[in-house]
């Protein structure tokens, strides 16, 4: 049964495409939702998909793209809907 999760990353985690490689990671594991730059500098991720995977890119947003400085992963499960694709804005 699918889940559904977000993450809100911080640290230096805007300009260094994170949201990119993000959408890149959740597509492979065949996630749906969004990384969307937050006003505060943070990154939010919307992540919809089998909990395995799930944890599976919940793990790698501990570290993120190699230019990225993640300070802090929060994770709060929601009850939403699962969007089609992955988008970034």
């Amino acid at each position: 049964m699918p889940v559904a999760r977000i993450y809100t990353i911080k640290g230096r985690v805007q300009g260094v495409f994170f949201r990119a490689s993000t959408r890149r990671v959740a597509e492979s594991l065949g996630i749906t939702g969004h990384a969307i730059n937050l006003p505060d500098g943070d990154v939010e991720v919307f992540a919809c998909g089998e909990p395995a995977a799930v944890a599976q890119l919940g793990e790698w947003l501990h570290a993120g793209p190699t230019n990225a400085r993640v300070e802090r992963v929060i994770a709060r499960d929601v009850e939403r809907p699962a969007p089609a694709g992955f988008r970034t804005a």
